[in-house]
């Protein structure tokens, strides 16, 4: 088990021992009572944080697509209505994941929907919270670990600086995990949407199979499925766990974004743990529902209750601004010390 991999286990155990803390929005842990600095110190603060940092983790979940317009998982709302709008009308769902739980009656509209699900998600654009972050982290050595899997943080940097410890919608596995292995999902998750057109169910013949048992495939994704927990899952915690303990001596910042209730034991506590055992470490969380920040680490951390995308924005803003104004400063400094230019050939 990889280092990353022992934090997560050590805190899925406590996770299950104060369910009910956790199931009812709280934390088991003792919490600052400092009060919060206004908005526009917080936002000050996170670029500073950022700037002074030697290296940076991100820790992204759901709260930070969900800012971004990804928030159809959970709701029927217009983005919902937007991709699942024929599913929407016939079943009333709630949002896209209560019907990856439905009992459906066919295979071929089950495939249908879920082929609607992994198209909506392969070909969104990448979000402006994630465009605004990447502004953010520009120069520094940073890594990127997400519970995310709807492939946005792939689509920015190179796989090499992302951990994807809950699977990734690009690929499939054998649905009973016969074999140790993923294989490519967006081609035939484009033939199956391009086949379906306004029907709700792919033709009979296009359901993904298992290229070794014949059996069926599914989407190589925790929450819904036998998940398969196999070489390239520990490759996505050993890329994470590498680049902590090379970096465990410097001046590392945690940012954890958008982490929900039903999953602190991923990013959120082990981040607390790190920034607590690691001398110089750091840690920012941004949620526009949760303000939670340790008691032993509150004069190392901050967390920012407000809307991600719109703090991820702002702090764009003002780092922008913050480099035009060094640089006008700059280039004033400059004229004051140039020469004063004299006309050898007065007119």
């Amino acid at each position: 088990m990889t280092f990353y991999e022992n934090l997560v286990t050590q805190t899925q155990m406590n996770y299950s021992r104060y369910y009910g803390v956790y199931a009812s929005g709280g934390a088991p842990y003792e919490m600052t009572k400092r009060p919060p600095l206004p908005y526009e110190q917080q936002i000050e603060r996170l670029v500073r944080e950022i700037e002074e940092a030697e290296c940076v983790v991100v820790g992204g979940a759901s709260g930070l697509s969900a800012s971004g317009g990804g928030d159809f998982y959970y709701a029927d709302n217009a983005s919902y209505r937007k991709y699942f709008g024929k599913y929407a009308e016939k079943y009333g769902f709630n949002g896209a994941f209560a019907g990856m739980m439905h009992k459906w009656q066919t295979r071929e509209e089950y495939w249908g929907y879920l082929a609607t699900f992994l198209h909506t998600t392969l070909n969104a654009e990448v979000r402006k919270p994630y465009r605004d972050l990447d502004a953010l982290l520009g120069g520094k050595d940073f890594f990127i670990l997400t519970t995310n899997q709807d492939t946005q943080f792939v689509k920015l940097y190179d796989e090499s600086r992302v951990a994807e410890i809950q699977g990734d919608h690009r690929f499939f596995q054998c649905a009973n995990c016969c074999t140790d292995d993923t294989w490519d999902a967006v081609k035939p998750v484009d033939d199956m949407f391009e086949a379906m057109g306004d029907s709700l169910a792919i033709p009979k013949g296009m359901i993904p199979k298992c290229p070794h048992c014949g059996g069926e495939a599914f989407p190589w994704v925790r929450g819904y499925g036998n998940f398969l927990t196999g070489e390239k899952y520990e490759a996505e915690y050993q890329k994470v766990s590498d680049y902590i303990l090379k970096n465990k001596d410097r001046r590392m910042l945690f940012i954890e974004l958008g982490v929900g209730r039903m999953t602190p034991m991923f990013i959120q506590e082990p981040f607390w743990n790190l920034t607590l055992a690691l001398g110089d470490a750091r840690y920012v969380a941004v949620n526009d529902k949760y303000a939670f920040l340790p008691k032993q680490i509150e004069g190392r951390g901050m967390a920012i209750k407000a809307d991600i995308a719109k703090t991820l924005e702002d702090a764009r803003r003002y780092k922008e601004e913050q480099l035009s104004q060094a640089r006008s400063e700059e280039g004033l400094g400059s004229s004051a010390r140039r020469k004063p230019y004299h006309c050898k050939n007065p007119c």
